[in-house]
C-alpha cells in the first residue's frame, strides 16, 4: 500500500512535528519505507500482494509515462528483463533510488506528451500510462542520441524482435511522427518507415 504524508496525517490524526516523528519512527523500525519525500509504502511483510513498480512510477514523479526499455520489455519487444523503471517526463530528468528499485525519469520534449500513450493495468490493479512500442523506440533514440535510420541497429543493439517490427503499421507512424520536433527522431522514424515499406 502506497500513501502520501497527507493521507497518513488523516489516519493518525496528527500533523506537523508529531506526524514527522511518527513517520520517522515507522521508517526506522522497517514497518514503512520512504519512497521519496512525502511518499511512503508499507514494507513487504505487511502487504498481501507486492507493489507494482510500474504503477508506483506514476506516483513518484509526473506527469510521466513508462517508456524506453521498460515499455519495450512490457510489450515483449526485447528479451531482457529490465531492472530499473524508465519513464519519459515533461519535467527535468531525475532518478529515485527506493527500497522498491531504481526509477529513472528522463525529459522528452514533445508537441503532445500523451500522444502514442495508453493506460494499462498492473498486477495489483494499479493503472499507469504506457508508451506504445514505436513511441518507446522514438524516446530511446531521443534520450540516447542514436543516429539510427533503419531496423538493423534496433535488432543488433536493443535485440528488438524482428517479427514485432513487422507488425508496425502506417497508422502507428502517423500517430507518433508528428509528436517530435527532434530532427534525429524524425529521421529515425522516416528511415524505419521507408525500410518497412509503410
Amino acid at each position: 500500500m502506497v500513501f502520501t504524508r497527507e493521507q497518513a496525517s488523516c489516519w493518525v490524526n496528527a500533523n506537523g512535528a508529531r506526524l514527522d516523528a511518527l513517520l520517522k519512527r515507522a521508517v526506522a523500525s522497517g514497518e514503512v519505507w520512504r519512497v521519496r519525500r512525502g511518499l511512503y509504502c508499507l514494507s513487504t511483510q505487511y502487504l498481501k500482494q507486492p507493489i507494482d513498480p510500474l504503477g508506483l512510477a506514476q506516483r513518484i514523479h509526473g506527469p510521466s509515462y513508462i517508456s524506453l526499455e521498460s515499455a519495450l520489455s512490457y510489450h515483449g519487444w526485447i528479451p531482457e528483463a529490465v531492472h530499473a523503471i524508465t519513464c519519459a517526463s515533461l519535467q527535468r530528468s531525475r532518478e529515485f533510488s527506493t527500497p522498491l528499485g531504481l526509477f529513472s525519469f528522463v525529459r522528452v520534449p514533445q508537441l503532445d506528451f500523451f500522444g502514442g500513450v495508453s493506460r494499462a493495468s498492473g498486477e495489483g490493479g494499479d493503472n499507469f500510462f504506457l508508451a506504445t512500442p514505436l513511441k518507446a523506440l522514438s524516446d530511446y533514440v531521443y534520450v540516447c542520441r542514436r543516429d539510427w535510420y533503419s531496423a538493423g541497429p534496433l535488432v543488433e543493439s536493443l535485440r528488438v524482435d524482428e517479427e514485432a517490427l513487422a507488425g508496425l503499421t502506417s497508422e502507428m507512424f502517423d500517430e507518433v511522427a508528428p509528436l517530435y520536433r527532434s530532427a534525429r527522431v524524425r529521421r529515425f522514424l522516416a528511415g524505419l518507415r521507408k525500410e518497412l515499406g509503410l
